[in-house]
């Protein structure tokens, strides 16, 4: 996902350092961890920079696909590390399934929240994966972060992205190249209600698109219609038979009434364009 070549080895590994000497500042830590990039790679080095003192937090809820979910449970499973499980439903947060372009900073509040009290319970600092790359972009979700002094190490040790896909990759971790997926939420056009029928929904149409064998993708919900975005050079693979019919079918028997596939490809943050 990333040309490692043109990564500053030094400079990534003196982040690194950064990054452990701000872990030990902090003691002990409760990660909250979604099984990304981002939060895995925190989670580890937190696991190796203070041992039983790094504790992961994870939410179950409908916005979460479930692959993610298993993959989260296998990694710490594999390293030993305590997962901690918190079952939320965002539906049921005022104002959030009405999909306004504050939805996720609605989110975030109430979830860290909770698991601002989860951390208290274990006396361990609550710490989530951002890094320098998410200032980017708009998300409102790391003002709520703010507004609860959720700790943000790797933002603190100034690592981007492709630093850290590629210390990931210095640490064997198997999600150095895992695509970037955001909650599901994000695939709802905003004003468009979110349900739990249709959240499941495009799980189920991604974990078809993962099958198939594309690995960076979105299927976004307008309506009745679902817009599928694959990679720009994957465009022609989507469109020749049997995965045109196969997507096309599948996503009718998941609920959606229209298919498309959207030409640009795919992008992050396409729902944002429309703010723009």
């Amino acid at each position: 996902m990333n040309d490692k070549n043109n990564i500053n080895n030094t400079l990534a590994q003196e982040k690194l350092q950064l990054l452990q000497e701000e872990l030990r500042r902090l003691g002990s830590v409760l990660v909250a961890f979604s099984g990304g990039v981002d939060s895995t790679f925190l989670l580890q080095v937190a696991h190796l920079t203070l041992g039983e003192k790094a504790l992961a937090i994870t939410a179950r809820s409908g916005v979460v696909p479930q692959r993610d979910l298993r993959e989260a449970e296998a990694f710490c499973a594999k390293y030993g590390i305590r997962q901690l499980y918190f079952d939320f439903d965002e539906l049921a947060v005022p104002g959030f399934a009405e999909n306004p372009p504050d939805r996720c900073y609605i989110c975030k509040k109430t979830l860290f929240s909770n698991f601002l009290r989860i951390a208290k319970e274990h006396g361990a600092v609550l710490c989530e994966g951002s890094n320098m790359d998410d200032l980017g972009d708009y998300r409102p979700g790391l003002r709520a972060l703010a507004e609860l002094d959720v700790h943000s190490p790797l933002r603190v040790a100034q690592l981007s992205k492709a630093e850290i896909r590629f210390l990931s990759h210095e640490l064997q971790l198997p999600t150095w190249d895992k695509p970037s997926f955001a909650c599901l939420a994000s695939r709802f056009v905003y004003g468009e209600r979110i349900t739990a029928e249709k959240l499941a929904a495009v799980d189920k149409a991604e974990q078809l698109l993962w099958e198939l064998g594309f690995k960076q993708f979105r299927v976004r919900v307008h309506g009745n219609l679902a817009r599928i975005e694959v990679l720009p050079d994957e465009l022609q693979r989507a469109l020749a038979e049997p995965v045109r019919s196969t997507l096309h079918n599948k996503l009718q028997e998941y609920g959606f009434d229209y298919v498309t596939l959207d030409l640009l490809g795919y992008r992050t943050g396409s729902m944002n364009e429309i703010l723009k």
